[in-house]
């Protein structure tokens, strides 16, 4: 499967459905995964989430209808799937930086955000990936964490592990888990909706100072990185998603990801389904 034609025509689907309902399940199809799948690939792809995406697209085409008809607001809030004109003029004007009854009159303010295009004869290298399956009870976990975001979380997420790490050493020794959790644990399948994640560090023991987690007995895909370098597990990470995942059969779980440091080694866990 070239991956690069499969998001090409997800793409095209999303630009002909702008005014009209766009199935997240039609848009997993293009890519032979599920829905939650799909979602994390677009995100990790693109650097924008799914959502983001469609609402930027819907609202810089919906400019251009406004400069280039003569509809009334209202009607354009309904063609571009928004429930009433009030919440898409706060959007419109949050986007563009002015009012949809002002695009007449200011037609050079409007913002174009352009369509994403993905070049087809990119040859991904091959790579050798060497991953196990396990099974794993429920875990309790406890721990601290942070929020952040994609674009952030790379240099963030090591700075915060080591202040974690030289802060409760000398109290409850070496750290057992990262985790990275996208949106709030509690709304795991919204995560999709924000840009947010947050970052965990995370304890065996019972730290009654720290937040209680709870993991569900889950199969793992793991991925065995002979160093605690957060460089290193980062670069596994890309490895995973733009390499190993959209040429598997795996369906990712909506649960954290996690990262088990024991023995000299890091284990990479992605949740999948059975």
């Amino acid at each position: 499967m070239n991956i690069y034609h499969s998001l090409n025509e997800l793409i095209s689907y999303i630009e002909q459905n702008l005014d009209s309902d766009i199935s997240y399940t039609k848009l997993a199809q293009f890519l032979g995964v599920n829905v939650y799948t799909m979602q994390s690939l677009f995100s990790l792809l693109c650097n924008v989430t799914l959502t983001e995406y469609i609402r930027k697209r819907r609202l810089s085409d919906a400019g251009f209808y406004i400069y280039n008809t003569d509809s009334k607001i209202i009607d354009v809030a309904l063609k571009y799937q928004y429930e009433n004109p009030t919440s898409f003029s706060r959007a419109f004007e949050k986007f563009h930086g002015i009012k949809p009854s002002q695009v007449k009159t200011n037609p050079e303010k409007l913002k174009l955000y352009t369509k994403i295009n993905f070049n087809e004869n990119i040859s991904s290298q091959n790579e050798n990936i060497e991953y196990s399956i396990i099974e794993q009870d429920e875990l309790v976990l406890y721990g601290k964490g942070f929020k952040t975001s994609h674009q952030n979380c790379s240099k963030e997420v090591p700075a915060f592990f080591k202040k974690m790490y030289e802060k409760y050493l000398p109290y409850y020794g070496e750290i057992d888990y990262g985790m990275t959790v996208y949106g709030y644990y509690e709304n795991y399948e919204n995560r999709f909706e924000t840009n947010d994640l947050e970052y965990w560090i995370l304890y065996k023991k019972e730290i009654p100072e720290f937040t209680k987690y709870i993991i569900p007995k889950s199969k793992w895909l793991c991925f065995r990185i002979p160093s605690f370098q957060a460089s290193v597990i980062q670069e596994m990470s890309r490895k995973f998603y733009l390499s190993f995942l959209p040429s598997c059969k795996y369906n990712i779980r909506p649960l954290p990801e996690l990262e088990y440091y024991h023995d000299g080694v890091t284990d990479f866990l992605v949740p999948i389904e059975d």
